[in-house]
């Protein structure tokens, strides 16, 4: 950390805004991430609600996308990482011994940068997730949920005559409306996104952004964006993080036309970041 960023990260005094909501579908208390030595996420504490998008930003490297992946323990996966703190969906607790961490990325799905689809057919890119955890209990059952989910991504109507077709061999953002329909067919309580449009063109973000308005209705979302604009467009809540810490949260049009803390309303204007 050089001397300029010192500096901002000291003036950092405390969380402002609405961190808690009422009847929240995730809480996020206190969480410390690192990896190795190296301190990443510093005392961060944030709800996530039902029917709400909320958009985290801030400048690269500034912690949004590593506490992403608290959220559904993504960062198990690193050995060098440690997480501390209190994580709670619906009253239980994530790190609970109790908890297997395959059947949590289920109830919290995540979405990618890039599109991943599988090397599998359409078909078999969706039904994926509700064969190996059982939630078909037979070709019938398992074809309307690859048909739902493929609706409620928007795509059906683009891919029903080539259902048996690669996945790989839709437009990028149809694959990413493919992954996100893999990740609505497993039934999930919250939706992370990190930076869902960005290999994206306009278009296809654009349909992406449409898409997540409407998921909102029947998921929790969380997403973590690059673009500001982005941010405004699809989100309820912003949180703008800043060297590992949660500077600034609330309602998004408040954000953007009257941040509260220096730092936030510096990001937004361009001054840094």
């Amino acid at each position: 950390m050089n001397e300029s960023q010192q500096t901002a990260f000291e003036d950092i005094k405390e969380t402002v805004g609405d961190v808690t909501v009422d009847n929240p579908k995730m809480c996020l208390k206190n969480i410390d991430v690192f990896y190795g030595d190296k301190q990443a996420i510093y005392d961060v504490s944030l709800d996530i609600a039902n029917n709400e998008v909320i958009a985290m930003i801030g400048p690269s490297g500034c912690g949004k996308s590593t506490f992403l992946r608290c959220m559904n323990r993504m960062n198990d996966t690193i050995p060098s990482c440690r997480v501390s703190g209190e994580m709670m969906l619906d009253g239980e607790d994530l790190y609970g011994p109790s908890l297997d961490p395959v059947l949590l990325r289920a109830r919290v799905g995540m979405v990618f940068q890039k599109p991943n689809p599988f090397a599998k057919s359409i078909y078999d890119n969706v039904a994926y997730g509700p064969r190996i955890h059982g939630l078909a209990n037979n070709r019938a059952e398992l074809d309307d949920i690859v048909v739902n989910s493929l609706q409620k991504a928007g795509l059906f109507s683009e891919v029903q005559d080539r259902l048996d077709a690669p996945g790989t061999s839709l437009s990028g953002g149809q694959q990413q409306r493919l992954c996100i329909a893999r990740t609505i067919a497993v039934s999930p309580e919250v939706i992370l996104m990190d930076e869902p449009c960005s290999a994206l063109d306009p278009i296809a973000t654009a349909r992406i952004e449409e898409l997540i308005d409407e998921l909102r209705q029947n998921y929790a979302i969380a997403i973590v964006t690059h673009s500001m604009q982005q941010a405004a467009r699809v989100s309820q809540r912003t949180a703008y993080f800043h060297l590992g810490k949660l500077v600034e949260v609330g309602a998004t049009n408040t954000i953007f036309t009257n941040p509260t803390h220096e730092l936030t309303e510096n990001y937004i204007t361009g001054r840094f970041g």
